[in-house]
């Protein structure tokens, strides 16, 4: 067995058995590489046998290489889960795959932008954009993002079977878990423009956002014109189409968005990752008072 056919048999239990998302199993599946090449393995009994000392050595190089410790718990995770299919394969125990904890991370909060920089940054993409098609766009995917909560991988995930779009839409989550997520008038409309502008057949099967040639519109791009807009908007870095996702729950809680029902909006696994928004709230909540208290001025 090659160090290949390990790496092709993770893909596959990520993509196939696990139904991990493309992300995630890029990600994993790097982790994986550089543990088996950097400790030369090329059997599954050789992942299995991997010690503790082994783990802390290989995350050590790692820290040499100058990621941070939340990378460094990313990594732990893979090579765990990596571990652990090993054992599996190799017809031994998960259970006594070695033990060790991963750094501590300081959870930060998230940053959402205010519902007119969210609605301007919108609107400047689409004005910034060289021709009329791709404004209407970049409009709607960023709509999508803050109208609808989505991912930008859920939002490019679209495909011609969901068009014309209703007053709901079923979509396709992390881990393969379906929620249904509202479509805000104004959205369905930013989507049927771009839709009746894209030179580009909508077929069933096909996706609804379109590269300039043609293909699938890549996150990387939404990215980057986002980035853009940001200048002329005086937006920091933060403002980037991930914090649009983040607005949308932000104000809806504000607005008093029970958590429950947000967490369903949001397709997060455990209650405990929507309850990071109470904190971003009482955050706003805070900096508000602080602005208007008449001592605080003093």
């Amino acid at each position: 067995m090659s160090q290949a056919d390990l790496l092709a048999a993770w893909h596959d239990h990520l993509a196939l058995g696990r139904r991990r998302s493309p992300h995630t199993v890029r990600a994993y599946g790097r982790a994986a590489q550089r543990l088996v090449v950097r400790q030369d393995i090329r059997d599954w009994g050789g992942v299995a046998r991997l010690t503790v000392a082994d783990l802390r050595a290989h995350l050590a190089s790692r820290r040499d290489d100058g990621i941070a410790n939340a990378s460094v718990a990313r990594e732990l995770s893979a090579l765990k889960g990596f571990i652990a299919f090993a054992r599996k394969q190799a017809g031994l125990g998960a259970a006594e795959a070695p033990r060790i904890r991963g750094p501590r991370i300081k959870k930060g909060l998230p940053r959402s932008v205010t519902p007119d920089d969210a609605l301007g940054l919108a609107e400047t993409v689409a004005d910034l954009a060289r021709e009329d098609w791709i404004g209407a766009r970049d409009r709607a995917v960023l709509l999508l993002l803050y109208g609808s909560g989505l991912r930008i991988a859920e939002a490019l995930s679209l495909t011609g079977a969901d068009l014309p779009l209703g007053e709901t839409l079923m979509v396709l989550g992390k881990g393969g878990k379906q929620r249904v997520v509202p479509i805000l008038p104004a959205v369905r409309e930013a989507v049927g423009r771009y839709a009746e502008l894209c030179p580009w057949p909508l077929a069933k099967a096909d996706p609804v956002f379109r590269g300039a040639k043609g293909g699938p519109l890549g996150q990387g791009m939404v990215q980057k014109v986002v980035a853009r807009a940001r200048k002329p908007l005086g937006l920091p870095d933060s403002a980037t189409p991930h914090a649009l996702r983040h607005s949308f729950a932000t104000h809806l809680l504000g607005a008093g968005a029970d958590l429950r029902s947000l967490q369903e909006l949001l397709g997060h696994a455990s209650l405990g990752s929507t309850q990071i928004y109470t904190r971003v709230d009482a955050a706003h909540l805070l900096e508000t008072y602080r602005a208007a208290h008449p001592r605080e001025r003093d």
